[in-house]
């Protein structure tokens, strides 16, 4: 006799049910939801690893071409976010992610078909990585679910292995094409996607036996309710700094390093072996980084250490602008200390988006939490407010943060465009850190004093301190 794949009933709140059955539920699921997450990040990030098989003495495309597929794919994902967000809301987890995980075998095969045709105009291969962005915004989804399946106390440590365990998929794929270069060359990216063919059916089989539907309080309503409050557009700007970073970053990393070991005399094939061997690293950091963030809020409060975070990206992305305007300013070829100066900033700056990344999700249920205790209704309307509010502004953070990552990806364009470095670009990046530091600091960590009942407030601090 097959089970039932619908959940009606789930209050991960109830200690008592969670500890007779309710955490293996939840873990299967997230297991789950994450290997497909996992999947699809790779996918979403297919075209930034098949940049470096493309020589532009046989594509014909330049640095900034190349930069704007990657912008496209992050474009296409944040606009796609909410609509998936409420999509696994609306049919369910195992429903949606099945669905989700075949839908990316369209731009796969495409990708195999665009590469053995070089000569093709730019649109073809924008409209290709238009549809990787499908992959992006299954991330959304992954955490609405995770969201309302697991109780507060865990949500940290969930959300952000969730988050980080999916991020992984962009330095894996990073590291197969790593793989592949060195073994067959690197015109051979065919072997690359005939793998995430059958890993993606593989996934999508997987769901539909072992996920569940679970019931979602987040409705299109809610979303409508949430665009009013001031705090998702702040928490909003928040993962727009940090998530924005990783996955502009993840998606930049390896071109900049390619055109980096360019400058300094290396051949094509060189050049992208060299910089595929290090463009996982990164990523790979930043996504374990995530999920240790998530611990770390956990314990010290989402607020903290996001501040200590935005603080650190700020000095480390100020250590950049110094050598890149030293480098532009040398003439001849970029010199080994130079790469190693880009390769260690960057490492950082991985590092702490994803410390950042882990925070800023975990404040999101605690700031709402917290928002609920001032409403005039019972607990369970409290609560059933709290998880429909933090689960539409997950799905709506997830894509505006996803923004960060097209504005990277233009503004580096842009950068090599007008002045051939990324000098000017840096300058962005510094000051939005210090612009999101002062934030998270005078909203979320000097929180005011107000009218508020000595017992309202002891409940507030009680959330956000969580």
């Amino acid at each position: 006799m097959t089970r039932s794949h619908r959940i009606s009933e789930w209050n991960p709140e109830d200690t008592v049910a969670w500890e007779a059955g309710n955490s293996t539920i939840a873990r299967r699921n997230l297991l789950w939801m994450v290997a497909c997450d996992h999947l699809a990040f790779g996918i979403w990030t297919l075209w930034p690893v098949m940049v470096l098989f493309m020589p532009q003495s046989v594509y014909g495309f330049s640095a900034a071409d190349k930069f704007l597929l990657g912008a496209t794919a992050t474009l296409v994902a944040a606009c796609l976010r909410i609509p998936y967000s409420l999509g696994i809301a609306h049919f369910g987890g195992r429903d949606w992610t099945a669905f989700s995980i075949l839908i990316l075998l369209v731009p796969t095969v495409a990708t195999i078909a665009l590469l053995a045709h070089p000569g093709l105009p730019l649109w073809p291969y924008l409209v290709c990585a238009a549809l990787t962005g499908c992959g992006g915004a299954n991330y959304a989804a992954s955490m609405t679910n995770t969201n309302s399946f697991y109780p507060h106390r865990l949500k940290g440590s969930a959300l952000g292995f969730n988050a980080g365990a999916g991020n992984l998929g962009v330095p894996v794929i990073q590291l197969i094409g790593l793989l592949v270069i060195a073994l067959v060359g690197h015109r051979q990216p065919y072997w690359i996607c005939g793998l995430y063919l059958v890993l993606l059916t593989v996934a999508a089989v997987g769901a539909a036996h072992f996920m569940d539907n679970l019931e979602h309080p987040t409705e299109v309503s809610h979303l409508r309710e949430i665009l009013s409050e001031r705090d998702t557009w702040l928490l909003a700007l928040l993962y727009l700094g940090t998530f924005g970073s990783w996955i502009g970053f993840s998606f930049a990393f390896g071109l900049v390093l390619q055109l980096n070991f360019a400058a300094a005399g290396q051949t094509h094939a060189q050049a992208a072996l060299h910089s595929a061997e290090f463009a996982f690293i990164g990523p790979a950091l930043g996504s374990l980084a995530r999920i240790y963030g998530g611990r770390l809020a956990d314990r010290l409060g989402g607020s903290r250490v996001a501040l200590a975070v935005f603080a650190a990206m700020g000095l480390t992305t100020l250590l950049l602008v110094g050598i890149s305007t030293l480098d532009a300013h040398n003439p001849g070829r970029t010199t080994a200390l130079t790469i190693i100066g880009y390769i260690g900033g960057f490492m950082i700056l991985f590092v702490l988006s994803g410390f950042g990344n882990g925070a800023v999700y975990k404040m999101i249920p605690s700031v709402f939490d917290a928002r609920s205790h001032l409403l005039a209704v019972s607990e369970a309307e409290r609560r059933h407010w709290s998880e429909a509010t933090s689960g539409a502004v997950i799905g709506f953070v997830a894509a505006f943060g996803a923004l960060g990552g097209v504005a990277i990806n233009l503004a580096l364009r842009q950068s090599y465009l007008s002045t051939g470095t990324e000098t000017p670009a840096y300058w962005i990046f510094l000051a939005f850190y210090a612009f999101a530091a002062v934030l998270t600091w005078s909203r979320y960590v000097r929180r005011p004093a107000s009218t508020r009942s000595e017992q309202q407030q002891a409940a507030i601090d009680k959330a956000m301190s969580r």
